[in-house]
């Protein structure tokens, strides 16, 4: 009996630590990691040294939370801690689903014992929040400069006292584009002051300048950013020994030779030995921008991003490199994707896909009950698609190859009209599995599809269709990469069961495909079309990714 229950032991570990698992790791364990570091599609990414370790945000979009809070001992294992914006802002506007806007390129500061964060809001203007404790509360956003258009916000605090900020242009708003500029604010960071300054033109050769980000280092004022697009692009060093140039530039990292398309956009950051490091995104298509590491040398004054191994005198990115010496080795920490619904909270990597109005009610954890319940509340008559309705819970594709498995009992009111729940892979193209409940109370299986949902005037498409007798089912989906160089394809696969063992595939592969400026995401739905005072539901047991 003794023997069982070690056995019993033992497989409980390992079912539970495979659970919590997730389907990249870029620690490869023998003291290298591998790139992309995340494969998951933390955009625009930007890093800094804080007072223990490293911390990351990236955009956030108009997901909700926004701005994700990421932190690292060794810049190349990171855990997801929390969320600087609980809302985004201004909330009411952002209750409607609005795909692409919100949070763009945001960058993350340490000065004097707080933590500060800028990004631009392409519709409404420049925003910070701040803390003394990133897992914690951030204040709420400060609006800093109400404007339309300006973009990648970056703030600059110099040894004597005064603060700066970099910015650019989105051409979709501001009607001008491929610049650089910088201002000067008052020095605890609430306002712009004086006149903003054009410091960089990239109209010649350089176009789509942008996502700058400001340092200072042996007596050089940088800027460091992006320009030539997201998938093709390259990234640039700017210099100058006064904060209001003139700058020199150069290029100081490219695809080159390699196999790694548009490797920029990031930030930069040194660990207490002096070594620097680049973090920065490269854009997968349908997986969105993941996240890569390179090691940043210095030669005749100016960085090399990565290794030169072509000879040119650019850095090329590295796709395997010995790990940052931070003077300690930690272990190996994939972020958590699988998620066993047994806490009060939802867990960190679930985001809405709007702010939630405090009078809707979309679902919520059961605590201690062990399972997540989402209410069929029934749409307006006008959202005919998911790709506007605001209650879709999602995560970000966790890997290049994965499986995502959910069990769920669909509690259905026969009262409540046509309902569903289900399983959903989402992009400008998505697709789902659900059970519903048709207008007679009957309940079946579906697969739907639709094409070009930010643009289509059509319905979903219905790919296969099955009568089922039961409300406990299992939904699997399967993401397998089909070619990993540009583009990157890939293919998924939808299954259910009706016992959690034996699983059948049921519709039609389909390709993802990424978001507005954001990969595909996977996640859960429940949504209905008649209002009653009981609406039909789904508890969830657990989500579980491998």
């Amino acid at each position: 009996m003794k023997f069982k229950r070690i056995l019993l032991s033992i497989s409980l570990t390992v079912y539970v630590l495979g659970a919590n698992a997730q389907g990249w790791n870029g620690d490869l364990g023998n003291g290298k990691y591998k790139n992309p570091i995340l494969h998951v599609d933390y955009s625009d990414p930007d890093v800094c040294a804080g007072k223990e370790g490293y911390y990351m945000t990236a955009s956030s979009f108009n997901s909700s939370p926004g701005l994700p809070i990421l932190h690292s001992m060794d810049l190349v294992n990171w855990e997801l801690i929390g969320y600087a914006l609980q809302d985004q802002f201004p909330v009411e506007h952002y209750r409607a689903v609005r795909h692409g806007d919100g949070v763009w390129a945001p960058s993350i500061r340490y000065h004097n014992g707080e933590y500060y964060i800028y990004w631009g809001d392409p519709d409404f203007g420049i925003y910070r929040v701040k803390t003394k404790n990133p897992a914690g509360t951030w204040e709420e956003p400060v609006l800093v400069k109400e404007a339309k258009g300006i973009i990648d916000t970056c703030p600059f605090w110099d040894e004597d006292g005064k603060a700066y900020l970099s910015y650019a242009f989105a051409g979709s708003r501001a009607a001008v584009k491929t610049v650089l500029m910088v201002s000067e604010m008052n020095p605890d960071g609430t306002k712009l002051t004086g006149n903003p300054a054009m410091v960089f033109d990239g109209h010649n050769g350089h176009t789509t300048v942008e996502g700058s980000k400001m340092y200072k280092r042996d007596g050089y004022y940088w800027i460091m950013a992006p320009a030539g697009g997201v998938k093709p692009g390259w990234q640039l060093a700017m210099r100058s020994k006064n904060v209001w140039g003139p700058y020199e530039s150069k290029v100081v990292l490219h695809q080159g030779d390699t196999n790694m398309n548009g490797p920029h956009q990031g930030g930069y950051v040194e660990t207490p030995n002096g070594d620097g490091w680049f973090i920065h995104f490269q854009d997968r298509w349908a997986y969105g921008r993941v996240v890569n590491l390179q090691p940043v040398t210095w030669k005749d004054g100016w960085p090399i991003m990565g290794k030169d191994t072509n000879k040119d005198g650019i850095g090329e990115p590295v796709m395997e490199w010995t790990k940052p010496n931070v003077g300690k080795t930690y272990p190996a920490t994939p972020l958590v994707s699988s998620d066993e619904f047994n806490g009060h909270q939802f867990g960190l990597q679930w985001q809405w896909q709007a702010n939630q109005n405090p009078g809707e009610h979309w679902g919520w954890s059961s605590a201690n009950l062990g399972f997540m319940r989402l209410n069929c509340i029934p749409h307006p008559q006008e959202m005919k698609t998911m790709w506007v309705m605001p209650n879709l819970l999602l995560q970000k594709f966790p890997g290049a190859n994965f499986s995502a498995t959910t069990k769920l009992s669909f509690e259905n009111n026969p009262d409540a009209g046509e309902c569903s729940t289900g399983l959903i892979v989402f992009g400008e193209d998505y697709a789902y599995i659900a059970i519903e409940q048709d207008a007679k109370g009957g309940l079946k299986l579906v697969q739907r599809l639709l094409k070009d949902a930010r643009t289509s005037k059509d319905n979903e498409t219905e790919i296969a269709s099955t009568a089922i007798d039961q409300k406990k089912i299992y939904f699997r989906t399967k993401v397998e990469m089909v070619q990993n160089r540009e583009p990157f394809d890939a293919k998924v696969t939808f299954y259910y069961s009706t016992d959690g063992k034996t699983f059948k595939a049921f519709g039609k592969p389909f390709k993802p495909s990424a978001g507005r400026w954001v990969g595909a995401k996977i996640g859960l739905f429940a949504t209905g079309t008649k209002s009653i005072n009981d609406s039909s539901y789904a508890d969830y047991d657990w989500f579980r990714v491998e």
